[in-house]
């Protein structure tokens, strides 16, 4: 099996790499979560290719005899398997899902503290710290 002949494989696993960058990398909350939603979508076209059988056609069987006429382009060693795409289709529900919580999040914090870069965020919740921790001594003193 030559390298070009599986380049939908590589093609998914740049789109994986950018993906995951994106989600270790980027300091701001919106890019990792669309960093996220193209590393799960980039999981779902690998799984989805795997399971496609050259010249499969799709596992559907009609009743016994309805049409009595024997198909013979109905092969069934060459099915493809639907387990997979079954699997993935729940797993983009729960992706949608997951990215839609993210984003409430995110529009929560960003009312919250007036930005969505982490850094930020980081720098608020130490000087809201220093601040508390200065007025509760005060308060014992």
């Amino acid at each position: 099996m030559d390298l070009l002949g599986i380049y939908n494989y590589w093609i998914y696993i740049i789109l994986m790499m950018v993906g995951f960058y994106g989600v270790i990398a980027k300091k701001n909350l919106l890019k990792q979560a669309i960093s996220l939603s193209l590393f799960q979508t980039a999981i779902f076209l690998f799984y989805i290719s795997m399971a496609v059988v050259d010249h499969g056609t799709a596992p559907i069987w009609v009743a016994d005899g309805a049409h009595k006429i024997p198909d013979p382009a109905v092969n069934p060693t060459a099915f493809d398997n639907p387990l997979p795409h079954v699997l993935m289709l729940t797993a983009i529900v729960v992706g949608v899902s997951v990215l839609a919580v993210a984003l409430a999040i995110i529009i929560n914090i960003r009312r919250a503290y007036g930005t969505i870069e982490y850094d930020e965020i980081r720098r608020i919740e130490q000087q809201m710290g220093a601040e508390e921790a200065a007025a509760e001594v005060r308060a014992r003193g």
